[in-house]
């Protein structure tokens, strides 16, 4: 996009401004796939933290020729990696599910979603990384299969065997076969 390319350069010249609209413009972007990862909001909100806080200090060097988003969607993904295997991870779930609707909401609605909810933030936490990243790029994070590919440096074919993994083993473990 032209508004990354000249929000970049800004950037890269020490503009507050610049990095104050890309914060604003990703961050919710970021927050969502770290969430979706770690299955924690404090751990998520670190690593977007920390990924913005490396991000600010690397203006001077800062030589960025690809896309903006998929640099931070990297960095996001590089973070949450390395809190996953640091092995100190405490899972906790959102209260209140993302799919509610105010017109259907009672509290046993509300029970049955967070516990929906609860199992398949579990079942997504069992499967292996690397599928799980494709899942939660190509669903939370709304990219297609091709940037995915280009983003984690594989095949399209690649990508899409993981994706259809993922969702196999997904369905396995929410249907207790697994």
């Amino acid at each position: 996009m032209i508004e990354d390319e000249l929000l970049k350069w800004r950037f890269k010249l020490g503009s507050k401004d610049a990095l104050q609209r890309i914060y604003e413009k990703y961050l919710n972007y970021m927050l969502t796939l770290a969430m979706a990862l770690l299955h924690n909001q404090d751990e998520a909100e670190d690593v977007v933290h920390d990924v913005f806080v490396s991000f600010a200090e690397s203006a001077a060097e800062f030589r960025l020729m690809g896309n903006l988003k998929s640099y931070l969607t990297i960095c996001v993904l590089n973070r949450a990696r390395d809190k996953i295997r640091s092995g100190v991870r405490v899972y906790a779930y959102s209260k209140k599910p993302e799919s509610e609707s105010l017109d259907f909401v009672t509290p046993e609605n509300t029970i049955i979603s967070t516990e929906e909810a609860k199992r398949l933030n579990h079942a997504i936490a069992q499967i292996p990384e690397q599928q799980r990243e494709v899942i939660v790029l190509h669903l939370k994070g709304q990219m297609k299969f091709r940037e995915i590919a280009k983003l984690l440096g594989v095949s399209v074919n690649t990508i899409q065997g993981r994706y259809r993994y993922g969702l196999e083993k997904l369905r396995s473990l929410l249907n207790g076969e697994a």
